[in-house]
């Protein structure tokens, strides 16, 4: 059965003006199909319940902090690619899960079409909800291709985005300050 990406990005090269027999073009409706299907909007299939699996007891109620965590997602406005880094940090209720969970957590939220706030709040919501949290904290620091190539003179803004919930609400000093 044909991909129908592959169907739409042709469709889009020629409604763009792109030369139908241009060999730098041969090839490219798959290449860019596969790059969305398999990369960018790869968590689509993925929910935060699969991407975190099953927590582990946990009796030490230390706070949890992961900073750095490298993300790419997909602005649903402009269908341009952001990216930056994630940083988590939860208070257990007596179950954790192994920090590259919490990179699996954000690669599944992130690989879609979604807007930085939103990223930011289904983070935190995730670790109240299917780890039964006490408290959630996400930063996210990141750079917008619908916002730095848009416009006459190109840009070099980066947006900042910041949440904390339960325990941790209001609290600052859980991650690291944004614009750093």
């Amino acid at each position: 059965m044909a991909d129908p990406l592959v169907g739409v990005v042709a469709d889009f090269l020629a409604a763009s003006g792109a030369p139908a027999g241009d060999p730098e073009l041969q090839g490219t409706p798959a290449r860019v199909a596969a790059l969305w299907r398999d990369n960018l909007l790869a968590g689509q299939r993925t929910s935060a319940a699969e991407a975190l699996g099953e927590p582990s007891p946990d009796a030490s109620g230390a706070l949890i902090t992961v900073t750095d965590i490298p993300f790419h997602s997909v602005c649903p406005h402009h269908l341009l690619p952001s990216f930056g880094v994630v940083h988590l940090a939860y208070e257990p209720n007596g179950q954790i899960v192994g920090f590259g969970a919490l990179e699996k957590l954000v690669h599944a939220l992130s690989r879609r079409l979604i807007l930085q706030e939103a990223l930011t709040a289904e983070l935190a919501d995730a670790l109240m909800t299917h780890l039964g949290a006490r408290g959630a904290a996400c930063a996210i620091e990141a750079t917008h291709l619908c916002l730095v190539l848009r416009g006459r003179e190109p840009r070099t803004a980066r947006a900042f985005t910041r949440l904390t919930r339960g325990t941790l609400d209001g609290r600052t000093d859980v991650l690291p300050p944004v614009g750093r």
